[in-house]
């Protein structure tokens, strides 16, 4: 990967739905050489798919929470039904293994305050291998996450 890669990576990850016409502009080169790029490093598994990103309360989802989360231990089995459960869950954005007191931490999206007291009563409480959970309100968002700092 050289520089030429890293600007072409840089402006998809700003603006995925961008012509190839004005991303080659953009990069100086042809449009048949900035697509073969883009398919090189589509193949290399630099970028992995392309979406839009979406106003999270435009769509109704009103609330966001993170949540810490320890598990009973750290038996395999534990591990992998507490990751199991949660991959069934849509409302869960985003699943992280961290170190430190907690085990994961989740980010969750919810439209308001009863729909994710009912995620958390009926689905996040049922999982067997929960032992603590820790809850963090989102009050607003300073920067939201719009791709990788790629120097």
């Amino acid at each position: 990967m050289d520089k030429l890669d890293t600007r072409i990576l840089s402006i998809l990850q700003k603006d995925g739905s961008i012509s190839m016409s004005k991303l080659s502009d953009k990069v100086g080169l042809s449009i048949s050489a900035c697509h073969r790029r883009v398919k090189l490093l589509e193949a290399d598994g630099f970028i992995t798919n392309y979406a839009a990103r979406l106003n999270r309360k435009a769509i109704g989802l009103e609330i966001q929470v993170f949540i810490e989360a320890k598990l009973v231990s750290q038996r395999r089995e534990d591990i992998q039904a507490f990751e199991a459960a949660i991959l069934e869950m849509p409302e869960v954005l985003e699943c992280h293994l961290i170190s430190g007191e907690f085990d994961y931490l989740l980010r969750v999206a919810a439209r308001n305050t009863e729909d994710y007291e009912k995620l958390y009563r009926e689905r996040l409480t049922s999982i067997p291998s929960f032992a603590q959970m820790k809850t963090l309100l989102s009050l607003s968002t300073v920067k939201e996450f719009r791709g990788f700092h790629l120097g």
